[in-house]
């Protein structure tokens, strides 16, 4: 059962101890606010100001699963404070581990702070959980894809357009390395597990990812070097860090070009024309 005052006095509680830097955002010269405004907090978790002000008021309705996950997600909670938060709304927490797309504030903290750079956050399936802009310029918007599709090793294989905006002479290898990698996490956890969904449901669509499966290779592993195709501004060679969540199996990927190359000139350019793109 939902405790209305305690799950207001929570939320009320988190966003007044949030600094905007805190969450990626500009403090501007005329703020007053302690803390974090409502209407930021609901912009960060995808829903109207009302709603959200209703919760901290104790006014509102029983919040569905979804909306608790967006807040806490909105309100950067570590996974503790995020099944407390459940469970003041009368749900069960969700489940820890590689499945859950609850991102560490920490990894969090650190992507915030990217917003001139691409860089993502993905789940051990390939899933983007979060994009920079510059990230959804070089690469396109991963948000749009739901079910299997949110999988990027999926779409390869299932949807070969997407293989355009890399190098060609990298795709064999991009290939071997995402079906070893899947073999990899069928595994680790299990023929039950949604790796092994997927692994299946490839077995079926793609000859290609068929016949590499039956190779039973494994131990591929990334390169550093990206190479992209973009179509507005052409090659670009890029360098990938990675940083590991453990708890989550969460990555952050991180692509920088070399100072003064031509890749750097470029990535600057995709910046301009990525923004002229969300402002067309």
């Amino acid at each position: 059962m939902i405790d209305r005052t305690a799950l207001a006095d929570f939320l009320r509680h988190r966003r007044e101890s949030l600094q905007p830097e805190d969450v990626g955002l500009s403090r501007g010269p005329r703020r007053r606010t302690r803390g974090l405004r409502r209407e930021e907090v609901a912009a960060l978790a995808h829903m109207s100001t009302d709603y959200y002000a209703r919760l901290e008021r104790a006014t509102g309705p029983q919040p569905s699963e979804q909306m608790i996950a967006s807040i806490a997600q909105g309100l950067h909670l570590s996974l503790d404070e995020r099944d407390h938060v459940f469970r003041l709304a009368g749900h069960r927490p969700p489940v820890r581990g590689s499945s859950s797309d609850h991102i560490s504030p920490g990894l969090l903290r650190i992507f915030d702070r990217l917003s001139d750079t691409p860089a993502e956050i993905v789940s051990e399936l390939g899933e983007s959980l979060r994009q920079t802009p510059l990230s959804i310029a070089l690469t396109g918007d991963s948000s749009r894809y739901t079910g299997s599709a949110r999988s990027f090793p999926y779409r390869w294989f299932a949807d070969p357009a997407v293989r355009a905006v890399y190098a060609p002479e990298d795709h064999t290898r991009m290939s071997r390395l995402y079906a070893s990698g899947l073999r990899e996490l069928v595994a680790a956890q299990g023929p039950a597990s949604r790796a092994a969904q997927l692994a299946e449901a490839l077995q079926r669509e793609s000859p290609e990812f068929r016949a590499l499966w039956d190779t039973q290779e494994v131990g591929v592993r990334p390169t550093e070097l990206k190479r992209f195709r973009h179509p507005a501004v052409g090659a670009l060679e890029l360098y990938c860090q990675t940083l590991l969540d453990p708890d989550q199996s969460h990555r952050l990927l991180v692509y920088t070009a070399v100072p003064g190359s031509e890749s750097y000139e470029k990535l600057q350019l995709l910046a301009v024309v990525g923004a002229e793109r969300i402002l067309a």
